[in-house]
Formats: structure tokens, sequence, C-alpha cells
């Protein structure tokens, strides 16, 4: 069989379909299942899903590995380029250090790790693979093998931080704090809490206001072992959903408009003998 570009191109039409619905519908689940969760106040957020608004405050000071600023906690993605100037993200990481979110009625301790983190992006740049400033080259580097493939072509970096003070809002699973918190005091905690141990300097005047401020916790959101979603977002909830529905309502319209138009691209080159076996 010997096929013509537009026949390969309406293939990967007709295949990619399927995963324009996939996505659209996933986008739906999580659009209704905000909409169906109550917002939470923290001092009273029940144990299991929950969403809740706050602002951010520092447990730790970390440095965003591009840009070097000071934050809370930052996310970095890295894509290579294709045809036609798309975009595949080959890389994605969180530093994953816990921080605090206050509204008017308490204190929760967020584990970002493995969160869907919305966030604007403060740093977006493209550069030369072969040609890679410092920052992103020192970074890169330690990603192994798989760095000397992306770097044979253009590679663009962006770099999300959430920083002190910044208002947030945070769907995850709410789970209790550990018996106890502590910061350079030597005391060993149930190896399931070590993560909420993240390094917070030697500062002791930090360190004392960390300790006091573990102790106010009230619950620990994070990723679950069963319900999965666990969003960080900038965005309202309102802008959230707003969002979440327009994007799968072109995902499902779309996903369907694109797979007939290659199906019928293929029936119609069938017909006129364009495709030869």
């Amino acid at each position: 069989m010997s096929l013509d570009h537009g026949s390969v191109i309406a293939a990967l039409a007709a295949a990619s379909a399927a995963a324009l619905c996939v996505a659209g519908f996933r986008d739906l689940r999580l659009k209704r299942l905000i909409e169906n969760t109550p917002t939470s106040r923290i001092r009273s957020v029940a144990m299991g899903l929950a969403e809740v608004n706050g602002v951010i405050g520092c447990r730790s000071m970390v440095a965003a590995p591009f840009s070097g600023r000071t934050c809370a906690c930052w996310n970095v993605d890295i894509s290579i380029r294709g045809r036609r100037n798309t975009w595949t993200v080959v890389h994605r990481a969180t530093s994953g250090h816990p921080f605090f979110l206050h509204d008017d009625t308490g204190v929760a301790l967020v584990l970002p790790y493995d969160a869907d983190c919305r966030v604007h992006f403060g740093v977006e740049e493209v550069c030369a693979g072969l040609a890679l400033p410092e920052c992103y080259s020192n970074y890169v580097s330690t990603l192994g093998f798989r760095q000397y493939l992306w770097r044979l072509g253009m590679l663009r970096f962006r770099e999300r931080v959430l920083e002190e003070g910044a208002r947030v809002y945070v769907m995850g699973t709410a789970t209790a704090p550990a018996v106890a918190l502590t910061v350079s005091e030597g005391v060993e905690m149930a190896a399931e809490e070590s993560e909420e141990l993240a390094a917070t300097g030697t500062d002791e005047w930090r360190a004392r206001r960390v300790r006091g401020e573990d102790r106010q916790v009230a619950a620990v959101i994070r990723r679950g072992d069963s319900e999965r979603t666990f969003v960080i977002s900038q965005d309202s909830e309102r802008d959230l959903t707003t969002g979440l529905g327009l994007k799968a309502f072109a995902k499902l319209v779309g996903g369907p408009v694109v797979g007939l138009l290659g199906l019928g691209y293929w029936l119609h080159a069938l017909g006129s003998g364009a495709i030869q076996h």
C-alpha cells in the first residue's frame, strides 16, 4: 500500500480524535469535581478531598532553579520543538517543599509534590540546545543521558514560582497533621511524616516561627492515594472552572470533527484510487 503525505496526516488526525476526547472528558470531570466540592475553611476542613483558599506562608525559602528567585515553591518544565513549531514537554519538576496556607480561621500545610500547578509563568525562554545559558545548562546536566538528545534542537524553558503572600486555590486530599512537627530539635517522626520536615534553614528566629506555625496546622493537603486530584491554582475557582469548561468543549467537539475529517479523506482517497495496494 502506497500512501501520500495527505493520507498520513489524515490517519494521524483520525488517531488523535480519541486522545482529544479522552482529554476533554478529563477536563470535564475535573470541572464537575471542583463545582461539586464545597469550599472549606481551614480550621473546619474535613479529612478527604477538600478545597480551600488562602495566602501562602513560607515554611522554607528555596531558590528557583532558572531565575534564582526566592520563593516558597517552584515548578519548571522543559519542552523540545517539533514540526510546525509545536512543543512537546519532556521534563517537569516541582520543588516539593511544603508551605503554609493561611485563611482567617487557621493554617494548613500543603505538600505540593506531584501537584497540577496552574500557576502563571514567571520565566519563559527558548534557547538552542547546543548553546544553553549557564542557568539552564547546569539544570539540564542533572537529567541524565536523555539531555544529549534534547540538546540537538531548540529547547523551551518555563518556570513558575509561588511566593510568600500569594493567594491560591488548592484542591487535594486533606489528612490529619503529624502528632508533632518540629524543626532543629532532633525529635524523631514517623517515616510517613518525614517529608513534612523540609529544610527550613538555620536561622533560629525562622526555626522558632516555623515551630509555632507547625503546632497550629489543622490539616495537611497533598495528592491522595485513591483520589489523585491535586490542583494548586492562582486563578479563582470561578475562573478555573470556566477555563476547564471551555477546554473540555473545544476538545469534545474538535476531537470528533478532526476524526471525521481524517476518515472522510481516507474514504475519498480509497474511492478515487489515490491509495493503491
